[in-house]
């Protein structure tokens, strides 16, 4: 096989991999990404569905894959495997407790599907690159795992909330989008009680509860409420 060929191969198969990751991708978006032509993607698309591949057209909006369809288990190349490695560092400097737990069960769950050299080499630099004073940093939230699944399932979430006065009120809240900072995650979400969006610090939410009602998604971008909102400093830090 030439190298034209196995370029085209390792490309198709990257082809699939995203549009496994997300619902709908375009051909633009594919084309920039691999470097090729629109053209090209075009006549990648045909490939794929002449071998086989379950894939549908949304006029309009792009390409998606069938529900039903799933790849095989992914195999990591070590360099693939030693970044996520390297990035669980990060992940362990974290504040908030269920995101570090969450993390960890996903490595051990990636270590266990590596090949038997590259699964020694990770252990080895996971040996290798921990610091057992990050390991020891104060946990101030345990809720992003769970504000995440509100989230992407958009339940309303009812939180007890302590503002920067201290004064605590009960809020239920519609879940739109989260943000990291050095000190805190926040939460961006559109309370009911202020009926306006507000931030709200993952640090002081004290009880939370997912309820089983569920809201109308909020039709924008996360750069489209930063256009309308954060540009206007009009969503304060409740």
């Amino acid at each position: 096989m030439n190298d034209s060929g196995a370029k085209r191969i390792s490309r198709l198969t990257a082809i699939i991999t995203q549009l496994q990751a997300k619902r709908l991708v375009t051909a633009p978006e594919l084309a920039a990404q691999h470097g090729v032509s629109v053209r090209t993607i075009y006549r990648d698309m045909r490939a794929l569905e002449d071998a086989g591949i379950p894939i549908y057209v949304e006029e309009g909006k792009g390409y998606g894959l069938m529900a039903h369809y799933r790849l095989p288990p992914v195999m990591f190349t070590e360099n693939e495997a030693n970044s996520l490695i390297a990035a669980e560092q990060l992940v362990l400097n974290n504040r908030d407790a269920s995101l570090v737990h969450d993390y960890s069960t996903a490595i051990a769950k990636i270590k266990a599907v590596l090949s038997g050299s590259n699964k020694e080499k990770a252990n080895l630099l996971a040996e290798r690159t921990q610091f057992s004073r990050i390991r020891r940093i104060e946990r101030t939230s345990d809720n992003l795992s769970v504000l995440q699944f509100a989230l992407t399932n958009f339940y309303l979430v009812q939180i007890e909330y302590t503002n920067e006065g201290g004064r605590t009120t009960d809020r239920t809240v519609e879940p739109f989008a989260l943000l990291s900072t050095q000190k805190s995650w926040l939460l961006v979400a559109w309370c009911r009680l202020r009926k306006d969006f507000r931030y709200f610090r993952l640090d002081r939410i004290g009880k939370l509860a997912v309820l089983s009602e569920k809201f109308a998604p909020h039709e924008m971008t996360l750069q489209e409420y930063f256009d309308r909102y954060y540009e206007s400093r009009s969503t304060p830090l409740t």
